[in-house]
């Protein structure tokens, strides 16, 4: 007879042996790979029809590629056979139009477009494993783009010769130092940015923590505040000062110079010990204990929330909570590239299925929590070309180290997921839309987004791979509440880093009402023209506007209350390694 002993170590032995595997994939499972690759592959040998349209296909392709290499190795005039997409920048050099370069460059996107038809549009396949299949072709074939190769690469050849190699032995160098840092598991010692010094910089004092969290309460920079403070709830997945970065690009410092009193959560970077944390605790430890202290410091108010990503996510569903409580404690909501509806999510929905949560969840058992390194290789593969292909190319080819930036230094700076609450996450929201479809729990009870009545300001951005702007739009259909929705230029990061005088900055705004029609996304970006500068701007005044009176600014802190100061900002969990 079996002993739940026994089977315990039987199922660990299974997690630890998935594991194992997944430091090596970095968390990719194979069962997941291989049974996309089998859903393809069945069913292509099994659809004759379409199996000889894509060799009729790639007949006729060869046949008119030849003829045109021909007229192009005469004639440079030659107009290109194949127009690269319009996002894909890797052959605007002209030089790209020059024999042999633009036959090598017309081959290999002839290649690519022919791998488009074989993974897609094949009858039977599920759109899961049609998109993981049609993912990794391209990955596969980015690998061997001409780009990254310096005999076929007509810049890198340019530079070669004008350098006397000289690109060369300086990319050299920085492939070294690269590999230096990764086995020492070490890097460059804040590259000249440095949290607490030149970043993270706007005065403030923290008077709250807890295990979870750091609450930061910055001074006021006016004589008079609105009454209302505002909460900031950066996602758990960052360190907060994305949003105080330097002084001219932080929108703390930006806030307090409107005459608002603004906190914000500095969340723990959890280790091994932290296992357990689950979504009520970022809940209750994280949105609602830092709810309950502004209101011993700031009392009979209500409070304009901020949610930022993950933690727009988290805002959304405590704000669904107190709604269904009649908890009346905010004023607004602001919400940054936060997603509540997760069924079009994006490409991330490719490491997402039963198989995959199922195999990253073992590789978390092992550790206690989510390391950066699978979420930074996931967050690589979405934009292979900006964050690995083109990097290499220009580091190690043509020997180029881009000046770094406060961004940079930032998005260096990552954080872990503990096990519990980044299973729960990806479970219940990516993979089930509890959130969405009313099921998520929260304190014995569901949640529905229906419920909130307070005014929402909600902001997407045009190029994001994270939260796609079609996916955060769907909020529309789940509030039923004033909604101003936003579109920025830019990404995910950088199009909320949009401070005014930003250049090349613009945006689409509209409000929403319960009384108005529902329009699509694609109709919605139509109706609204863009407007030329920050989106700071028409949000800060949407903050006043939802404002009441200004009055004195608060204490910092308060003492009586449980709320001493403890230390000046940034704190001490943002420097948590």
């Amino acid at each position: 007879m079996e002993t739940p002993v026994f089977n315990e170590l039987k199922s660990n032995i299974d997690r630890a042996i998935h594991a194992f595997e997944g430091r090596i994939t970095q968390g990719i499972s194979p069962a997941s790979l291989s049974l996309a690759y089998m859903d393809w592959l069945i069913h292509l040998l099994h659809s004759p029809g379409k199996f000889g349209e894509l060799t009729e296909n790639l007949t006729r392709k060869h046949f008119a590629y030849s003829v045109w290499s021909a007229r192009a190795a005469t004639d440079p005039a030659t107009p290109p056979l194949i127009k690269p997409l319009q996002q894909d920048r890797r052959f605007n050099d002209p030089a790209w139009g020059k024999f042999p370069f633009n036959v090598i460059a017309q081959g290999f996107l002839m290649r690519e477009q022919w791998w488009h038809y074989a993974t897609t549009g094949i009858p039977g396949v599920s759109r899961h494993h049609e998109n993981v299949v049609s993912f990794a072709a391209r990955q596969w074939l980015d690998m061997f783009s001409p780009t990254n190769f310096p005999l076929t690469n007509p810049k890198i050849i340019d530079r070669t010769i004008q350098s006397g190699g000289m690109n060369l032995l300086k990319g050299m160098e920085n492939l070294l130092e690269d590999v230096q840092n990764y086995t020492t598991g070490s890097g460059p010692a804040c590259e000249g940015f440095c949290a607490g010094e030149n970043l993270a910089t706007t005065e403030g004092q923290v008077i709250y923590r807890n295990r979870l969290i750091e609450l930061i309460q910055y001074s006021p920079k006016t004589e008079q505040v609105h009454a209302e403070p505002v909460l900031i709830i950066p996602a758990w997945i960052m360190k907060y000062y994305i949003l105080d970065l330097s002084e001219h690009n932080s929108m703390v410092r930006y806030l307090v110079e409107k005459g608002h009193t603004v906190f914000m959560i500095s969340w723990h970077n959890p280790d091994a010990s932290d296992r357990d944390m689950a979504m009520k605790d970022y809940i209750n430890r994280g949105v609602r204990d830092a709810l309950k202290a502004i209101n011993a410091i700031v009392p009979e108010r209500q409070i304009h929330a901020v949610g930022y990503c993950l933690g727009g996510t988290l805002l959304a569903t405590t704000a669904a909570a107190l709604a269904r409580d009649e908890d009346n404690r905010l004023k607004t909501l602001s919400l940054f590239t936060a997603q509540t509806d997760f069924t079009e999510a994006g490409e991330l929905m490719l490491f997402i299925d039963e198989s995959q949560l199922s195999y990253m969840e073992d590789i978390m058992w092992d550790r206690g929590y989510l390391d950066t390194t699978q979420m930074s290789g996931a967050f690589t593969l979405l934009r292979s070309y900006d964050l690995l292909w083109s990097r290499m190319v220009s580091e190690y080819w043509l020997g180029e180290r881009p000046p770094v930036n406060d961004l940079m230094a930032w998005n260096a700076d990552s954080t872990r997921m503990p096990y519990k609450m980044h299973t729960e996450y990806l479970s219940r929201l990516f993979l089930h839309n509890d959130l969405a479809s009313g099921r998520f729990i929260v304190d014995d009870g569901p949640v529905s987004l229906r419920d909130i009545r307070v005014p929402i300001f909600s902001v997407a951005t045009e190029k994001d791979h994270v939260a796609p702007w079609h996916s955060v739009y769907k909020l529309h259909g789940l509030v039923n509440t004033d909604l101003t929705f936003v579109l920025t230029s830019g990404g995910h990061n950088a199009g909320i880093v949009s401070e005014p005088g930003h250049p090349r900055r613009r945006y689409r705004m509209a409000l929403n009402r319960p009384e108005d029609k529902y329009i699509s996304a694609d109709q919605w970006y139509e109706r609204n023209e863009a407007s030329e500068g920050s989106w700071w701007e028409p949000w800060s005044e949407w903050l006043a506007e939802n404002s009441s009176e200004r009055v004195a600014p608060p204490e910092m802190g308060n003492t009586e209350a449980g709320y001493a100061p403890l230390c000046k900002a940034p704190g001490t969990y943002v420097f948590e390694k």
